[in-house]
């Protein structure tokens, strides 16, 4: 049981970081392959809605996951801390889901449906530039919460030493 329990967390997060690892490739590829950057921005919108998705799935599964094995006591040390980062991860990229990416698209379509053809200056243009800002930081926010998480899981694995 233990062993299946470690085994389900570790593939879930894995999963998960390497989605969000491998999201920026993804986005600058779009960007360099399509001349037409509306096209590789409506690429990597939905590729961000996929991850999104994909996230929700996985830290809901991770948190059962954790609970479970608290449970069963399968690890040294308490999984509060792991718990709690899956918790920020789940909320982090739930932000980014339903509140900014939303926003960003209705600042998009009162752009005139292209933020390119835009002026700088233009008031939804830099709504849209803003929320794009907020988005890249909420998405290094889950990538720091899952590597702190591994960090947090590895030394809730280690054994405890006698004093």
């Amino acid at each position: 049981m233990k062993t299946l329990l470690r085994s389900l967390i570790l593939v879930t997060i894995v999963l998960w970081l390497g989605g969000v690892m491998f999201f920026p490739v993804v986005a600058a590829t779009a960007f360099s392959s399509l001349s037409d950057t509306h096209a590789a921005g409506t690429v990597v919108a939905k590729c961000l809605r996929i991850l999104h998705y994909e996230g929700l799935l996985a830290g809901t599964f991770l948190v059962v996951l954790l609970v479970v094995a608290s449970i069963f006591r399968t690890h040294a040390r308490s999984l509060a801390a792991p718990i709690l980062l899956v918790l920020v991860m789940l909320g982090l990229t739930g932000y980014s889901q339903f509140s900014v990416i939303p926003r960003m698209e209705q600042y998009r379509l009162q752009a005139g449906g292209t933020i390119d053809t835009t002026r700088a200056a233009d008031p939804n243009t830099a709504a849209f530039n803003q929320l794009h800002h907020t988005s890249e930081h909420v998405e290094e926010g889950v990538l720091v919460a899952g590597l702190l998480f591994l960090f947090c899981l590895a030394w809730s694995d280690a054994p405890r030493r006698a004093v």
